[in-house]
């Protein structure tokens, strides 16, 4: 995600720093070479984090990133990945321990484990049952990334319409936006549950009727979406080329930062919708066939430091389940309603559901129709 955000695959390898004691956790297994695989999405990690596991650690880490949860998965399913430590979705996730592709947490190598919330813990193991295959690595909320002016201009001088996903899904207030640009996320597994959830439907629901309806009421908004992207949108959103996108929280607040950073005169916005939106967790897992387990124990610990996941919220604009890094977060991202919500904004949030292949091949096929315009 600069934050989530998901890219054509790049790898980026880093040299290897001196050996020296790790902090915060124990040291790798003597007998793995000293490297160590890492699959996530990129600029999701702050620039000191893996310099700094390489120095205390003696650890070369070749860190390469994906651009959706179905990608990661066609390699973890696929076996034989070549990857230590991957970061999928916890409702992909939940489905890939079901298929068997990761292995147990060894949790005596994580000693860092006690730092995580516990009511954040509990709630993932309804998917990962005893916390046994997943450690959470960042929270973040899928909702409405808009530019200020441009929204203004077509409702009258006022923004509150982005408070509501009436602004996306009612054709005639999505159709103000289209020429100056629209983007959806390219991924089923986002905007079909929120489509459903703005109808009123369980967004778990695996009922054809109801999966139809999400379908047709996203094709009804089709002729005004530019297009399906999950990364471009958050250059396209800073510049000013994009003024309104279904997005994840920290790739728009980034979009944010950028266009404030670069005094382009762009004013760019979040929203978490009053009805209620997407929170989602994603985890850090060890692949069954992982070559280097014990490196990916003591990488996965290291992120579990105040320090170092303080050191990744601030970049990514996500919050972390890291507990004694709240202090340690930067006053203006610990305060953000839309990174840490309230609970009463919490409180209307859902989860995504484990889709089983059937579903999956409905949701396949629907975003087939929708992308295409029926």
């Amino acid at each position: 995600m600069n934050l989530r955000i998901p890219t054509v695959a790049v790898a980026l390898s880093l040299l290897a720093a001196c050996s020296g004691e790790n902090a915060g956790g124990p040291r790798a297994g003597e007998g793995e070479a000293r490297v160590l695989n890492v699959y996530n999405y990129s600029d999701y990690i702050a620039a000191d984090t893996l310099p700094g596991f390489e120095k205390a650690t003696g650890i070369r880490v070749t860190y390469d990133v994906f651009d959706s949860d179905e990608m990661l998965e066609a390699k973890l399913l696929a076996g034989g990945s070549g990857y230590d430590v991957v970061v999928p979705t916890l409702n992909f996730f939940g489905r890939q321990i079901q298929a068997g592709v990761f292995q147990p947490l060894d949790k005596g190598r994580i000693p860092n484990l006690g730092n995580l919330d516990p009511d954040m813990m509990a709630r993932i193991a309804g998917q990962d049952p005893d916390n046994r295959y997943g450690v959470p690595y960042m929270i973040g909320t899928t909702g409405i990334g808009y530019n200020v002016a441009k929204l203004k201009e077509r409702f009258g001088g006022s923004d509150a319409i982005a408070r509501s996903w009436d602004l996306v899904f009612k054709p005639e207030n999505i159709a103000r936006m289209k020429d100056c640009g629209v983007t959806l996320l390219d991924t089923p597994a986002d905007m079909i549950p929120i489509a459903l959830h703005y109808l009123g439907e369980d967004p778990h629901s695996a009922e054809p009727a109801a999966l139809r309806r999400a379908a047709d009421l996203l094709l009804a908004i089709r002729p005004y979406v530019q297009n399906f992207h999950s990364s471009q949108y958050v250059g396209s959103l800073a510049s000013g080329g994009t003024c309104l996108v279904v997005g994840w929280s920290g790739d728009i607040i980034q979009a944010r930062d950028r266009a404030a950073e670069a005094r382009n005169g762009v004013q760019v916005a979040y929203s978490i919708p009053e009805e209620g939106a997407p929170q989602w967790f994603d985890m850090l897992a060890i692949p069954k066939d992982a070559a280097h387990p014990d490196n990916a124990h003591a990488f996965i610990n290291y992120l579990l430091e105040p320090q170092v996941a303080a050191g990744n919220t601030n970049l990514t604009h996500y919050a972390n389940p890291v507990r004694p890094a709240t202090p340690l977060v930067d006053a203006a991202i610990r305060d953000d309603a839309t990174i840490y919500p309230p609970e009463a904004v919490a409180a209307k949030m859902f989860t995504y559901a484990i889709n089983p292949p059937d579903v999956d091949r409905q949701y396949t096929r629907l975003w087939g129709e929708i992308k295409r315009g029926r």
